[in-house]
């Protein structure tokens, strides 16, 4: 795999699935696995997407008026309702997030072929995620105050040059790739309260969903949402510390991956290594990025698809990383050693080479020349 996996035939896929521990070595196991894991993830669509006091007609229940004992002023901590506004918050940033992603690809703006039934079933009454935050932006953009301190309630048409009205609005009963990469991101924010969301895993879970939602083999890929979420999952646990600002300092916090950074390229390249010091270029600077995103900001999506594939296949789990992060700034050294601060500064926020073959060659011999 670490050589780059074959698209074909849903290769890489099932490749994928094995190197982030969703799928057992053993075969046999496979079939039964999948089914708990995606019967399970129905279930947290069942449970996590349903507004509070919303009628589960499918699901045996009748509706119940909640607002008896529990309504949207209560200030119960538990109240169902004050986790739906708490919700609401995240929601709102996930969705500012996904709606960017990849926009030079069309692909996560087109409807899937497998919209998730269960929202969509006009029997359920459930609500979409669009629609909950196309109703939490416009309530909160209608009342404008203009200068003279007097409140105008505008026309929410007029006023939202916002991402709501950039794109189509898909006809009911279709959904658009975006829009399952936020609901992943939504169940993963309320399952982990600890992390939540924080900005930048979007980029992690959109080369995942894309992978799994192009998949050739079409009884797989109509899963792909779930297998997503769970191969997200224990890819963040794996990263996560990188996302958690209080770890920052530690052992396994993001300063020390990207001072280790700094301290592989002084073995391999110490004249680089001192030039980016003297001109006191931290790696803070662009490391940051490089190594939260796996990269993923850097290249096009297939580029990233096959850096992936290397950095997945590594037993060390990211060590790889940091050399291809070294053979970025090897490769482009003759001219970060010419280049003043803020030429250099520009180089490695808008890194030159794009040919990702040249640079993993290239972090593959600095592992080898240890």
């Amino acid at each position: 795999c670490s050589t780059g996996i074959p698209f074909d035939g849903g290769l890489r896929c099932l490749c994928w699935k094995i190197l982030l521990n969703y799928l057992p070595l053993e075969k046999a196991l496979w079939s039964s696995l999948l089914k708990k894991q995606r019967d399970l993830y129905s279930q947290f669509l069942k449970e996590m997407i349903i507004q509070p006091g919303i009628a589960k007609a499918n699901l045996g229940v009748s509706r119940e008026d909640v607002t008896l004992e529990d309504h949207p002023l209560n200030p119960n901590p538990d109240s169902r309702w004050n986790t739906y506004f708490k919700d609401n918050e995240v929601l709102l940033q996930i969705d500012k997030d996904v709606r960017r992603l990849y926009p030079d690809m069309a692909f996560f703006q087109r409807p899937t072929d497998y919209p998730c039934l269960l929202i969509l079933d006009p029997q359920n009454e459930f609500e979409t995620l669009r629609k909950r935050v196309e109703q939490t932006t416009l309530k909160s953009q209608t009342v404008a105050r203009n200068r003279s301190g007097v409140t105008n309630v505008s026309s929410p048409l007029k006023t939202t040059p916002n991402a709501l009205s950039e794109y189509e609005v898909l006809p009911n009963g279709c959904e658009a790739h975006w829009e399952v990469v936020e609901r992943i991101l939504f169940i993963y924010a309320k399952l982990n309260p600890g992390i939540a969301y924080v900005q930048g895993m979007n980029e992690i879970v959109g080369p995942l969903y894309y992978t799994f939602a192009t998949d050739p083999n079409s009884e797989w890929k109509e899963h792909a949402e779930a297998d997503t979420f769970f191969c997200f999952t224990n890819l963040m646990a794996e990263i996560r510390d990188n996302f958690i600002k209080s770890l920052d300092d530690s052992q396994c916090g993001i300063t020390y991956k990207m001072e280790k950074v700094y301290s592989t390229l002084k073995e391999k390249d110490v004249e680089l290594y001192l030039k980016l010091q003297e001109q006191n270029i931290k790696p803070q600077f662009f490391a940051f990025r490089w190594l939260t995103l796996l990269l993923s900001q850097e290249f096009l999506l297939p580029d990233v698809i096959r850096i992936w594939d290397s950095l997945f296949a590594d037993d060390k789990r990211f060590d790889f990383l940091l050399l291809v992060c070294c053979a970025m700034l090897t490769l482009i050294r003759d001219q970060l050693l010419e280049g003043d601060f803020t030429l250099n500064m520009r180089l490695l926020q808008d890194y030159p080479i794009s040919d990702v073959h040249l640079i993993l060659k290239k972090a593959k011999e600095l592992q080898d020349s240890k």
